[in-house]
């Protein structure tokens, strides 16, 4: 009998845990012995919504993610990797040696601190950036004694944080280099109602502020120093928070001597070019497409590794790969976001089961990596009072139109380039109905309107109903755009047993990403339990169909975050 294939997976964040569980339910069960070395001492947990936290949105506790529990997986929290031994295929912690056959590095990226004076000799107190658990729980802690806040960095995380301190009472200057927030996604004039209502918000916004000193008194912040043009200014203020940007985690890599570039270089199959055993997901990656920093990139990344390691563990265990198998509530059969989105465009990605067993490699070559960035580049800004997306590039070739609705006195900007019958770009501000048919309509490749202004002006034909009245929302529409998550996928896991929101994110991973389908999911489930339907046990198995009883639908609750 052969023996397991070794995986070990050094990361255990929102992508490496995400391709545990891709992993689990395409390989057969006893064919695989997977270690997991998270270096944080906590579960997996949702770093997008930090910003939520920071915010007083969401409760730290309900950050952490539904994992799939396995005799065959092991985590070993606080395990920080420190050497990679490529020739004896071994990971080194100070924990221990773990021995893998199949090396996956899924280790992140890191808050980028700004060479400034000030900050070279580390954080002193009062600096903060914002990345991980701790990060928000000490800025929560700063908000308690803190007046003036400075953010520095207008994307989207140094919006959301500004945002959430305003709304925890502190005054709020925003520093950014560029012409204006989200510069890199926004135009001028999108850019430029960002900003109103930021300032309507409460929040200051300096553009074109350059930060070059934090100044401090006994080691703690006192001032932040900013130029602009030639003009020095100096901004009292107790509490930074740094929002930079990211560098990726490629330091293992490096001094293993694999091919480093900003990220840890991998190709179209996620392995390294120098390595063909040591692969590469999430934030920490330098994929040949390029890397967006988005979490949609990584999760499809983490799903299309594992569907090549998942045919490299059935070649080598000489039998086929099983890809339908499911818990009592997760159904693996459900298919990704991307693979919705390549079927939708005809293509159609190599699965594990048409692997050929007989290849040196064990697997076959992965599709275009460049395709299954379709839909994934999907940008958001959740804060209390602002709401933007944007989503794709304008078209540079062949026909392409682009309509534009802006009326910054009532906070709006809207613009939908189409090419071909099909949204390539569009950006929404302030209006979050409308962004939510752009972003069905975009990722779902829906035909537009023969008249492209009405994208902009009326609910898309195609869109859901209100959460209020869900028996008017089709089936097939997505409700969690992040996972491609459908009504019918949430109407199924209902009956499969799901009974709370938490429940139905276990079985259909709906709500664990950016978290803006979470109304819209309980709304869902409420309307499940007030409607005759079977469920299937919880316990599975012999028993089949049963009729929800009153005292089941009461079960229900929707643990939505006070706001």
């Amino acid at each position: 009998m052969t023996a397991p294939t070794r995986i070990v997976v050094v990361g255990h964040g929102m992508v490496g845990a995400r391709f545990v569980d891709d992993l689990l339910a395409r390989a057969e069960p006893g064919t695989l012995e997977i270690e997991v070395l998270g270096g944080e001492e906590y579960e997996p947990y949702n770093r997008v919504l930090l910003s939520d936290v920071v915010a007083g949105r969401t409760d730290l506790n309900s950050l952490t993610l539904p994992v799939t529990a396995s005799e065959h997986v092991t985590v070993t929290r606080g395990a920080v990797a420190t050497a990679i031994d490529r020739a004896g295929q071994c990971v080194h912690t100070p924990l221990g040696h773990y021995y893998y056959d199949h090396l996956v590095l899924a280790t992140g990226a890191r808050a980028r601190i700004p060479a400034v004076e000030g900050l070279d000799c580390g954080l002193p107190a009062g600096v903060h950036a914002l990345r991980t658990l701790d990060d928000a729980r000490e800025i929560i802690a700063a908000t308690t004694n803190a007046r003036h806040a400075t953010v520095v960095g207008a994307g989207v995380l140094g919006l959301e944080a500004a945002c959430g301190l305003v709304r925890r009472g502190l005054d709020v200057t925003v520093l950014h280099t560029g012409h204006g927030p989200m510069d890199r996604q926004l135009d001028q004039g999108a850019s430029a109602v960002v900003t109103a209502e930021l300032e309507r918000l409460g929040a200051q916004v300096r553009t074109q502020a350059r930060t070059t000193a934090v100044r401090t008194r006994g080691g703690r912040l006192t001032g932040v120093v900013a130029t602009v043009g030639e003009t020095e200014h100096v901004l009292a203020t107790d509490l930074l928070v740094l929002a930079c940007g990211t560098q990726p985690e490629a330091r293992l890599a490096q001094e293993a001597g694999l091919p480093v570039g900003r990220g840890i270089r991998v190709g179209g199959d996620l392995a390294s070019p120098a390595d063909s055993r040591v692969h590469a997901i999430g934030d920490c990656a330098e994929p040949t497409e390029g890397a967006t920093g988005l979490i949609a990139q990584g999760w499809d990344q983490a799903r299309r590794l594992a569907d090549r390691l998942a045919g490299v563990v059935a070649a080598r265990a000489n039998r086929a790969t099983r890809v339908d198998r499911a818990s009592p509530l997760l159904e693996s059969r459900r298919p990704s976001m991307a693979l919705r989105l390549a079927l939708a465009a005809g293509t159609r990605p190599i699965a594990s089961h048409e692997v050929d067993a007989d290849s040196s490699s064990g697997a076959a070559d992965l599709a275009d990596p460049a395709a299954g960035l379709a839909g994934t580049d999907v940008v958001r800004l959740k804060a209390a009072g602002l709401d933007v997306v944007t989503m794709g590039r304008t078209a540079t070739g062949g026909w392409a139109r682009t309509v534009t609705l802006s009326d910054p006195s009532a906070g709006r900007h809207l613009t939908a380039t189409v090419s071909d019958g099909l949204i390539v770009a569009a950006t929404c501000v302030g209006a979050p109905d409308v962004g939510a048919d752009l972003v069905a309509a975009y990722t779902r490749r829906l035909p537009v309107p023969s008249d492209p202004a009405h994208l902009l002006l009326r609910p898309l034909t195609q869109t859901p109903a209100p959460a209020a009245d869900p028996s008017r929302m089709p089936a097939g529409t997505t409700v969690c755009t992040c996972n491609g998550v459908t009504k019918a996928d949430i109407t199924d896991s209902w009956e499969r047993g799901a009974r709370s929101t938490g429940e139905i994110a276990r079985a259909t991973r709906a709500t664990t990403g950016c978290g803006g389908c979470t109304d819209a999911v309980c709304g869902l489930a409420q309307w499940l339990s007030q409607t005759e339907r079977p469920a299937a046990s919880h316990a599975g198995g012999v028993g089949g169909e049963e009729t929800v009883t009153e005292a089941q639908r009461g079960q229900h609750t929707c643990e939505i975050a006070a706001s």
